[in-house]
């Protein structure tokens, strides 16, 4: 969270409101408008497609401690075309986006926050596009390894696979492979 004033702070305290999530439970549906600022006190939370045939394609992961908004005018304007739903018991605080909006709206630390949280998004997804288009399947797994660790214990096996464009066998075998290069090298 930005470092904001204290007034700030104690006016955001008063618009704070918290949800128990169960694992699977929804948090947003395609066609619904996304209208909160959230942060995952303690949990996971995943972004997901469908595609026409019903296959998941996961979007990205928000663990304890992550912050996720209708970063886009676009997102909070318009419905979504994803879904957000718990991956194990999740518990979030959450402000309505567009009461934080306006309160936060001159405010220099949050504009300071948002850029470096979109910089640092539109890295991820310019990296994880260039893996897609020229690494293979083992060297995205590598990649994710090293740039989330705190993942692999957390996200299900078969999630981890659908973000990394694989299927879950292929990431098992991945898996494997990488622990008996350990084991024997």
């Amino acid at each position: 969270m930005p470092d904001l004033p204290p007034a700030l702070l104690q006016r955001l305290q008063g618009l704070v409101q918290t949800s128990q999530l169960p694992r699977r439970g929804a948090w947003l549906s395609a066609g619904q408008r996304w209208q909160q600022m959230v942060w995952v006190q303690q949990g996971a939370l995943r972004l997901y497609y469908l595609d026409r045939d019903g296959h998941e394609s996961v979007k990205n992961f928000f663990l304890d401690g992550g912050w996720c908004w209708p970063i886009t005018p676009t997102l909070a304007e318009q419905p979504v075309s994803f879904f957000i739903e718990a991956l194990e018991p999740t518990h979030l605080c959450w402000w309505p986006w567009a009461q934080w909006a306006a309160l936060l709206a001159d405010e220099p630390a949050w504009a300071r926050w948002q850029q470096q949280t979109l910089t640092r998004l539109l890295d991820d997804k310019l990296r994880r596009e260039q893996q897609f288009l020229q690494c293979s399947a083992q060297a995205r797994y590598h990649a994710l390894c090293q740039a989330h660790p705190e993942w692999l214990a957390r996200v299900p096996l078969r999630q981890l696979a659908s973000y990394l464009g694989m299927t879950d066998v292929s990431l098992s075998r991945l898996r494997r492979r990488a622990r008996q290069g350990l084991n024997t090298g």
